[in-house]
């Protein structure tokens, strides 16, 4: 399955956990249960790590699935593994997060859990059905593997930390390991930048106060045309680039396909998000190019080249970050429950949007391997961002 895939070879720490992962899928049993907690940054080769773990163990005759809330990692992973976008038996080694609702206890061998800090409480469309999905994913499974960036949590629901984790393995007896990921591979190999954008968005203090761009290829533009045209241009070299936006428009192009969803026609921009047939395989299908994706369709994935539209929800006033959950399309799941946390406990409500908007750029501005380009639809912010680099 993984033959001539370069993008699933392993390096450096990446073996060390794939190694333990193995060690403890072959000795846990349902008297000996077992979960490991994975944690890395943006690039550190989680999923690389976790569909290596899908195909070995499931050559030696182990029952596993790859598990994820987003389906777009899962769509994408099976697409890449079987070399085509139809649909095929191996994407029975691929689930959902919210699957194992009424599975008898220990019926898998091992489940992979990727993007665990998306993870829910409740599960369905409505988060009415089942209790907790990290305490099913657990009871369902002899061994489970846990990968977590918390600092992506980019949703009002997302619950997956260590100490939840942790919580529902103590109370299913399961032994917890910890292992961690921090070489970097994306983004040029750059810790640099990983740690100068947690300066920048002020999501927690570095020593990387400017970006030396001749580490990572990292520009910001004055228009969104010609960050669409930046971004048309790279993707000829091998369909690895795309443009993805916050989800400050309304997606009215999914039922008016003759529609635009984000236009600046001062510009002379207008564009689609991402179509609704293309589903998952936005990051992969030919002509999806022309479209806008968003959290939901690239979170867990990484291409060669990203371009970001930073929209009126993330502004800089007098040097501070200052995030407004309102500015949201009022379409946008993430934020779901915003109104009615801000009538019961609004300073909590606000810090916790403050979070996710946040968090959601951060994630945006790491999908790029080899670059990021970037247009703010605010000038002040814009501006701070741009000295914020060193040329």
């Amino acid at each position: 399955m993984l033959n001539g895939n370069q993008e699933f070879i392993m390096i450096d720490d990446q073996k060390v956990v794939y190694e333990n992962a193995l060690a403890l899928a072959r000795r846990s049993s349902a008297e000996n249960k077992n979960v490991l907690i994975v944690q890395g940054g943006p690039g550190t080769g989680k999923s690389v790590v976790a569909i290596n773990l899908l195909v070995a163990l499931t050559k030696i005759g182990q029952i596993t699935q790859y598990v994820s809330k987003n389906a777009a990692p899962r769509t994408v992973y099976e697409s890449m593994l079987t070399g085509t976008m139809r649909r095929t038996e191996i994407g029975n080694l691929f689930s959902g997060s919210g699957s194992f609702i009424d599975i008898e206890k220990n019926t898998f061998d091992t489940l992979i859990v990727d993007e665990a800090q998306r993870l829910n409480g409740k599960s369905g469309m409505f988060r009415n059905l089942g209790e907790n999905q990290i305490k099913e994913i657990i009871n369902a499974s002899k061994f489970s593997v846990f990968f977590v960036d918390e600092d992506q949590k980019v949703t009002w629901h997302d619950i997956g930390d260590k100490e939840e984790i942790e919580k529902w393995a103590n109370e299913a007896n399961s032994k917890v390991h910890t292992l961690q990921l921090s070489s970097q591979f994306r983004c040029n190999g750059s810790d640099g930048y990983i740690a100068w954008l947690d300066e920048v968005l002020q999501i927690k203090e570095t020593a990387n106060t400017k970006l030396d761009t001749a580490e990572f290829n990292f520009q910001i533009v004055d228009s969104p045309s010609k960050l669409r045209d930046i971004i048309f241009e790279k993707n000829k070299e091998k369909n690895k680039a795309r443009l993805v936006a916050g989800y400050c428009w309304d997606w009215v192009s999914k039922n008016n396909t003759l529609l635009k969803d984000i236009k600046f026609p001062e510009y002379n921009f207008a564009m689609k998000w991402n179509l609704a047939s293309d589903g998952g395989l936005w990051a992969i299908a030919p002509e999806s190019v022309n479209e806008v994706g968003c959290i939901h369709t690239c979170q867990g994935l990484e291409l060669d080249y990203i371009g970001v539209i930073v929209g009126p929800d993330f502004v800089v006033r007098d040097e501070k970050i200052i995030t407004d959950a309102t500015k949201r399309s009022k379409m946008d799941s993430s934020i779901k429950g915003y109104k009615a946390g801000l009538a019961t406990n609004p300073d909590e409500t606000k810090k916790r949007a403050n979070a996710i908007i946040k968090n959601t750029y951060r994630t945006l501005l790491t999908r790029g391997m080899k670059g990021c380009y970037v247009y703010f639809v605010d000038e002040e912010t814009r501006d701070y961002f741009k000295s914020r680099i060193s040329l």
